[in-house]
């Protein structure tokens, strides 16, 4: 008969406590299965997250976990991941394919919001998820520059269902797909509300486990009807650490929240600034402003990503820093931040799973 595993091994791990979940695996329902090959334990965990390259890093810790247990044992760790589709607001429906919509949003512009949401979405498909791209600023459309798609035009399908591009492995849509470059979308909001719409239900996105939106910038009613109209699994805010960007973040978070859209957590974008010359660290917006936000809504702090002259570049260039520069420090923040939200909407939909719609009766 074969050897069989430690019990004790199987209890061990399942105490850990995982920094992208930031709970143990046993309370993030990780299934955890492990068994005898000869001398050594074998570890099969499966994730509700993308798991691409985190198993290297995750072995390490688990062994060295294990022998902070005093269990002296030889480890092998393999991962497995299972996304699930996820809650949206009440009386909307998920869109046909799509588990995952994520929202990118900010309060204001100029905070790197696009460059935040291209690199998520390619991270996430770095990591061996399905993505797809909706570049939702009608007026300023970026995504096709980033992702080197300017000049290209989607294929019109039968039932006028639209062809989405690939880039990078990941699908993308943008009205900047459909117009001359230079062309401004003079529209008025309900205009850009039912273009969005019908870029968002006419593409044949195909089956995605996450598709990225990214928002325009600000809070008004462009961005309140799109929030009410998606169906969003949930949002990602993005801000810097300055005052006056935090200001308009919280102006965003709170508009999730008034649709009933769950929101992930907070990127501070713009953290710190790392000399190229010098290597000389210095917090030109200021320092923690993230955090702070994070701690007083009750949100994760998902990622504090740096200002770089190499980011700005490949993005302009039409491979983001995830693409180009995957073995770098600043794309290492990146995938970082990708996992722990990837991680934060698992766990926000098991938070939620047993929830009832709060009743709240005003008087008039």
């Amino acid at each position: 008969m074969p050897p069989t595993a430690d019990p004790a091994v199987q209890t061990a791990l399942e105490s850990y406590v995982d920094p992208y979940l930031e709970e143990s695996l046993a309370a993030a329902q990780v299934a955890v299965s492990v068994a005898r090959e000869g001398a050594r334990h074998v570890a099969t965990l499966r994730f509700g997250f993308p798991v691409g390259g985190y198993e290297r890093e995750l072995e390490a810790r688990l062994r060295e976990h294990l022998r902070a247990s005093g269990l002296e044992v030889q480890l092998d760790v393999r991962l497995e991941s299972e996304i699930h589709a996820h809650a949206v607001q009440r009386l909307l429906k998920p869109l046909q394919g799509v588990k995952n919509i994520v929202a990118v949003a900010s309060g204001k512009g100029g905070v790197g919001k696009s460059t935040v949401a291209v690199n998520l979405a390619l991270a996430w498909a770095a990591q061996g998820a399905r993505v797809g791209m909706l570049d939702a600023d009608i007026y300023g459309p970026s995504q096709p520059l980033m992702l080197g798609l300017v000049g290209q035009r989607p294929a019109l399908l039968e039932g006028k269902r639209i062809e989405p591009l690939r880039s990078h492995g990941i699908a993308a849509m943008s009205i900047g797909l459909l117009v001359d470059a230079e062309q401004p979308m003079v529209w008025r909001g309900p205009m850009v509300t039912q273009a969005l719409s019908q870029l968002l239900s006419d593409t044949s996105w195909g089956e995605l486990d996450y598709l990225v939106v990214d928002m325009p910038p600000g809070t008004g009613d462009i961005q309140l009807t799109l929030a009410q109209r998606v169906p969003v699994a949930g949002a990602v805010i993005v801000t810097t650490p300055q005052d006056i960007a935090l200001a308009d973040a919280r102006k965003g978070l709170k508009m999730f929240e008034k649709v009933s859209v769950p929101v992930l957590g907070i990127v501070e974008n713009m953290s710190v600034h790392v000399c190229s010359q010098c290597g000389h660290v210095e917090h030109i917006f200021g320092a923690g402003g993230g955090e702070r936000m994070a701690r007083q809504y009750g949100v994760r702090l998902l990622g504090e990503l740096p200002l770089d002259a190499h980011i700005r570049e490949e993005a302009d260039g039409g491979r983001p820093t995830v693409v180009a520069a995957p073995d770098t420090p600043r794309a290492k923040a990146y995938f970082e931040m990708a996992r722990r939200t990837a991680a934060a909407l698992a766990r926000r939909a098991r938070d939620r799973s047993g929830a009832f719609p709060r009743i709240v009766v005003e008087e008039s």
